[in-house]
């Protein structure tokens, strides 16, 4: 690996690519779709993604290597720079405009950036037959799946997907799902949705592997270990996160198995809408004032009549929503039609109310309702097995076990970094659930009254002697007597 021969015209051209550690080596070797290398801080990862690029590029001629960072200034610092400087200028040609990376037999290695939206438009319809994400934990579940839609071509070359990782960040919960506690989805009514697990490996790494680095700086276990969430860095521990603005959200405490919902409880809704994204929930508060969320419904590309029509759809004949709660910009006034948002949803049968969008006073009351109050509700009680087994405390933001891509979202997003008071704004793929459910935290939503007790027949009134109760307190039937009187 030391060294790797290329051919150009008549000529040689000497390439030589260091040495790599057995982990890397093994990275190299990896034959499954997706393969994750990371763990700990320092096991040479971007060294590793830049060596593995160039060896595609040099073997299989004219192969597209995609290499994307979340931001820009960390991708051409550590991937760029690092790149063109390892290889000499007549074997490749670079366009700073395009970020593209031209080898003399027709490879290319394109460099990305990741900036939500924009990005998603950019990237749709491309092909690439290697993708390289590094720091992986910096992108969105949906970011991953997006860009792994890309690995296709018509073409003999090998098909993989390369990410790199420390623990930590918004893609957390997504990496460790699929690739730490290797849990995969499976939908039957979807088979192809289904995740296979012989597709994905992962290769722990630590610091210690990487020999020649610790070499060169002998100070840098003792450095990293000085860092904010350093068992995460210094060990790779994926079971520490830092940095999640709902640290105290537990998938213990604040989940639990659906139930069937008492009529007395109060019902509401709450959306957050966007063309990108519409997340709608259904809420039942108990008598304590609990709010258990008990679906939820998300769907990219929806027009707005098909956003209320959805909402209705999902919603039983047999629930009584008193109130809707909808973000402020509904009340926009669209371009073509002159109509409000909220106007459309309140002719489709849906009359909304518009929320608080204050972020901050928002998160705060979401992040305060999942602590636990005391328990009183008897209906709450007999589902956890009665007094003797219920906690006397219970948090106040729950949410039922088969509700999916909120829980993960409210796992994932971080803080802002200016203002550690609110969750960060980016990825903004994984805000709209969270602002869903802000919506209707940041309001006042009613408990439960006790339903009322059936009033007691008259304890003079014997049904042995005849008649019934009506008889009883009306007279019975009209008779002549009655109208003779």
């Amino acid at each position: 690996m030391a060294r790797q021969r290329a051919m150009k015209g008549t000529g040689d051209i000497v390439l030589d690519l260091g040495k790599l550690n057995p982990k890397q080596i093994e990275f190299f070797n990896s034959t499954t779709k997706f393969t994750c290398y990371g763990g700990a801080k320092g096991g040479g990862k971007s060294h590793a993604v830049i060596r593995l690029a160039i060896m595609y590029c040099i073997n299989y001629p004219g192969i597209k290597v995609l290499i994307i960072r979340a931001h820009y200034p960390e991708l051409s610092q550590n991937l760029i720079e690092p790149m063109l400087a390892l290889l000499p200028q007549e074997m490749t040609s670079y366009n700073g405009t395009t970020h593209v990376l031209t080898f003399y037999n027709g490879s290319v290695v394109r460099f990305g950036h990741w900036s939500g939206m924009e990005s998603e438009n950019e990237y749709q319809g491309q092909s690439h037959d290697i993708i390289c994400m590094d720091e992986a934990t910096q992108f969105s579940e949906r970011t991953f799946r997006h860009l792994a839609a890309c690995l296709r071509g018509d073409n003999d070359f090998p098909k993989r997907f390369y990410l790199t990782c420390n623990p930590g960040g918004v893609g957390h919960f997504w990496v460790k799902r699929l690739f730490i506690d290797r849990k995969f989805k499976v939908d039957k009514e979807h088979p192809e949705k289904t995740e296979n697990p012989d597709q994905y490996s992962f290769i722990f790494a630590r610091a210690e592997d990487n020999v020649i680095m610790l070499q060169r700086n002998p100070d840098y276990l003792s450095d990293i270990s000085m860092m904010a969430n350093s068992d995460a860095m210094r060990y790779g521990d994926w079971n520490i996160l830092g940095g999640c603005y709902f640290d105290n959200f537990s998938t213990t405490n604040n989940i639990h198995k659906a139930f069937k919902i008492p009529p007395h409880w109060q019902m509401y809704r709450s959306f957050d809408y966007g063309l990108d994204m519409f997340a709608c929930f259904w809420w039942a508060v108990d008598e304590d004032g609990r709010c258990w969320c008990i679906r939820e419904y998300e769907m990219e590309s929806l027009n707005i009549q098909d956003a209320a029509r959805e909402a209705l759809t999902h919603t039983l004949k047999t629930e009584k929503i008193s109130v809707t709660f909808a973000p402020p910009d509904m009340w926009n006034r669209q371009k073509e039609s002159g109509k409000t948002m909220a106007e459309i949803f309140a002719n489709y049968g849906l009359p909304i109310v518009r929320s608080d969008n204050n972020r901050v006073q928002g998160h705060m009351i979401m992040r305060s309702m999942l602590e636990p109050i005391p328990l009183h509700d008897p209906y709450v009680i007999k589902i956890y097995g009665g007094k003797d087994k219920a906690p006397k405390q219970l948090p106040q933001l729950m949410f039922f076990d088969g509700i999916g891509g909120v829980l993960e979202d409210i796992q994932s997003i971080q803080r802002d970094e200016l203002n550690p008071n609110d969750c960060a704004k980016d990825p903004h793929d994984i805000t709209h659930t969270v602002d869903g459910v802000r919506y209707f935290c940041i309001n006042r939503s009613l408990q439960a009254q006790k339903p009322e007790k059936k009033k007691e027949p008259d304890e003079f009134f014997d049904e042995e002697v005849g008649g019934t109760y009506e008889d009883y307190m009306t007279g019975g039937e009209i008779s002549e007597q009655y109208m003779n009187f």
